[in-house]
């Protein structure tokens, strides 16, 4: 949410020329280092390609899934990034939750860029940061998938009628692109359900489609390491996660507590 809201304050004008431009230094993946010049920065937002990539190119109403730094230019002071947490952002481009300066940065690129946008917190700027002040974002965007990206041939993952709990995780179907290993980027679809009531309680359609995630205890939930490492790009996975105290809130989903719960696992893309 803080980064969504950090794109939904930035200005949505033109992008411009300016002579005070950030250095950035770094391998794609990596978290940027950033050095900002002694001159004030211009005004207008603009964006910069750093680094074409060869990939998909991302397009308005993608879900674009990206790392990112943000930096505030007043004194290089760090406002977030998605490298120590390990947790990539997901982005909606579609609808009007997103500006054109931010819409510029993330779409018509190709995966595999790093783009960079400099521009004005505006009005409305999150606690702690000036409407006057400049904001630097470096990007590495990682992918960009249509809302409904699904299997080759499949639906939308679902909770098939037959379907019986039978240990922590069950393949169910066997895809036959990269292997996923363990602490790597994935890209998924999924459905999370009580069990066994089966009433769903979260999905990625109802978040606006595929979410992006590192698979590390902690930035998802239980069992979907274990689960998911070692499968091929295009499987579709349940996975049973036994019953949890309390809500937590792990990657972004919530995991409710009172008993046990089943999450079907559309792996669309690792990194």
């Amino acid at each position: 949410m803080r980064l969504i809201c950090f794109a939904a304050i930035l200005l949505a004008t033109s992008c411009g020329l300016a002579t005070a431009t950030p250095r950035v230094s770094g391998a794609f993946g990596t978290k940027p280092v950033i050095s900002l010049p002694t001159e004030l920065p211009d005004r207008e937002p603009r964006v910069t390609v750093l680094w074409e990539g060869g990939g998909r190119v991302t397009q308005k109403g993608d879900v674009v899934v990206t790392d990112v730094e943000v930096r505030r230019w007043e004194g290089n002071r760090p406002y977030m990034n998605t490298y120590d947490t390990r947790q990539p952002a997901t982005v909606v481009l579609g609808g009007g939750q997103v500006p054109d300066a931010w819409r510029e940065a993330l779409a018509g690129h190709a995966a595999g860029s790093r783009v960079m946008l400099v521009g004005p917190a505006g009005d409305g700027a999150p606690a702690g940061v000036g409407p006057g002040e400049t904001l630097v974002a470096v990007f590495d965007i990682l992918g960009g998938y249509p809302a409904d990206a699904r299997l080759l041939g499949e639906g939308l993952p679902e909770l098939p009628a037959d379907l019986r709990a039978q240990g922590p995780s069950r393949t169910l179907i066997d895809g036959s692109g990269p292997v996923v290993e363990a602490g790597a980027k994935v890209v998924v679809q999924y459905v999370g359900a009580r069990w066994p009531a089966r009433t769903v309680f979260d999905s990625s359609l109802r978040r606006g489609g595929p979410r992006g995630f590192t698979l590390v205890p902690g930035a998802v939930p239980p069992g979907w390491v274990e689960a998911l490492t070692g499968k091929a790009v295009g499987s579709r996975v349940a996975v049973t996660v036994p019953a949890a105290k309390g809500f937590t809130t792990t990657g972004g989903i919530g995991v409710p507590g009172g008993g046990p719960l089943l999450y079907v696992v559309d792996i669309i893309d690792t990194f």
